[in-house]
């Protein structure tokens, strides 16, 4: 008779139950795998058979069929040969089918039957748990994320043997355990940046709204410098978004194995040679670099180098905190909520209105070079800041800027307003607020609406360009700690955007 056991398959970072269902029929030996499997589901039919061997059950004989279900979904992975494996013992009636109800299994088997890790098993684990599944069994080296999901019982195995003896009861698996946090890497201090007082205002104002930021100045004036100390200014996540966090990149292959919880916002710095399915995702729905740079921050430097294609996919999960990927298989939904922080030359040459070095580039180069990215793609950029070459005088004093446990306190007691202002607004950044919200959650007095009006009819700002004035005034108010947003808070976001570099940037 079939029997039937539980495993998952991720669906870009989601996880879905899949029926692994097994017979073995009377006719010639061998073994097919029906239910749309990949190749990599498929070749595990040889590492099973060794596996099995190993551990001293021989290879059943008869011809074995093994349906993965829902057949229409498609199935990628190495996390099948576990379920596989026991699926086959127990209908060649080496395990009584019993022992399979209620339990969601997952593991890739090497050929002695050692079980190896895979990816998303947090993903599955929570999966599992919204399912109403008793036990889950994974590998050694994932039980520290599987851990992380309450009231789950979750064991952990070495190998092949250790799970069926722990079926047939002759020995019981050990619960996960919660492993050592993912390593926290030591976090640059805003100290070391030199002079750059309005770019270091613009990256405060920036960390505490989640507002994209454009840095554009000439070569060495510290650009990345500004932008590698934006993690050090963010404030620490919430468990919530750490466990977030955490499985997107366990459904990425990406998490360091054998740890835990990642507690360190994401800060993710692509090649501009990045494609666009890596800077999207698509290979195997896998995420990409916006997902992987989701609750924290994805720096673009030298923004004009990133082929126009790539920039112009920005767009979408600029505006919609998500990534919406169309494929013949379906469609998948990315969470994608990260703050850009871009880098460019105001030339091809970098040295446009440098005060010692001269700019050779024409007027034509330099419009073409601004026309690398886009309009529309501007518009949706809140903070613009020229970055000037340093005077020797900022370079050489002694004297520091404030450090970065000075600023992180001031964001995070502007993300705290924010969040207590979530209740009525439903969002919990200001960079997220939509029009109607943030009117509501500006409260602008007169002064700022009519200042607001003349920007409008002066500068022929678009709608969204409105909307992205008000919601970095609404955070320069935060930072204030202020209620309503004053005409100096509305004069300060206006400035941030009143620089035009690049030709147009």
């Amino acid at each position: 008779m079939p029997v039937e056991l539980l495993t998952g398959s991720l669906i870009g970072v989601e996880a879905v139950t899949v029926h692994v269902e097994v017979d073995i029929l009377r006719r010639l030996p061998s073994i097919q795998i029906v239910g749309l499997a990949a190749s990599s589901v498929r070749e595990s039919t040889e590492r099973v058979r060794s596996a099995l061997t190993a551990v001293g059950h021989a290879w059943p004989r008869g011809r074995i069929i093994v349906n993965l279900a829902p057949a229409g979904l498609r199935k990628e992975g190495t996390g099948f040969d576990l379920p596989i494996a026991v699926g086959i013992l127990a209908a060649g009636q080496s395990l009584p089918a019993r022992c399979l109800s209620d339990r969601l299994f997952v593991g890739e088997l090497s050929l002695s039957g050692a079980l190896r890790p895979v990816r998303g098993v947090l993903s599955l684990a929570l999966m599992a748990r919204a399912s109403g599944l008793k036990q889950v069994i994974v590998p050694e080296a994932n039980g520290g994320e599987a851990a992380l999901v309450e009231g789950l019982d979750v064991r952990v195995a070495g190998d092949l043997a250790a799970v069926l003896e722990h079926l047939v009861g002759k020995r019981t698996l050990p619960r996960a355990r919660l492993s050592a946090p993912a390593p926290v890497s030591a976090a640059l201090d805003l100290a070391e940046v030199r002079g750059q007082s309005l770019a270091r205002r613009a990256l405060e104002v920036a960390a505490a709204g989640g507002h994209n930021l454009l840095l554009v100045g000439p070569p060495g004036c510290g650009k990345t410098l500004l932008a590698s100390r934006m993690p050090s200014i963010l404030p620490e996540m919430t468990p919530d978004e750490a466990v977030d966090v955490t499985r997107i990149h366990s459904a990425a292959g990406v998490l360091p194995q054998g740890c835990g919880l990642a507690l360190q916002r994401p800060f993710r710095a692509p090649h501009h040679s990045v494609t666009p399915a890596a800077m999207v995702g698509g290979a195997g729905l896998r995420p990409g670099e916006l997902t992987l740079a989701h609750r924290g921050v994805l720096f673009l430097d030298e923004l004009p180098e990133f082929r126009r294609d790539v920039l112009e996919l920005l767009r979408g999960p600029m505006e919609n905190r998500e990534v919406v990927l169309s494929r013949a298989r379906g469609t998948v939904r990315f969470p994608a909520g990260f703050a850009l922080v871009a880098s460019a030359n105001p030339c091809p040459c970098g040295f446009r209105g440098h005060p010692t070095k001269a700019c050779g580039c024409t007027p034509a180069s330099i419009r073409r070079y601004a026309a690398r990215f886009s309009g529309p793609l501007m518009d949706r950029i809140d903070l613009r800041v020229e970055v000037p070459a340093l005077e020797s005088h900022e370079l050489l004093g002694v004297r520091a800027g404030e450090a970065s446990s000075v600023v992180q306190r001031r964001v995070d007691l502007a993300r705290r307003l924010q969040s207590k202002r979530s209740a009525v607004v439903s969002c919990r950044r200001n960079a997220e607020l939509r029009i109607e919200q943030a009117r509501r959650a500006a409260m602008c007095c007169p002064a700022a609406h009519r200042l607001l009006a003349l920007a409008v009819d002066r500068r022929g700002m678009s709608a969204r360009g409105y909307v992205r004035v008000l919601r970095v005034a609404r955070t320069i108010a935060d930072l204030d700690g202020v209620q309503s947003v004053g005409e100096s808070h509305v004069a300060e976001a206006l400035q941030f955007r009143a620089f035009d570099g690049a030709g147009g940037v």
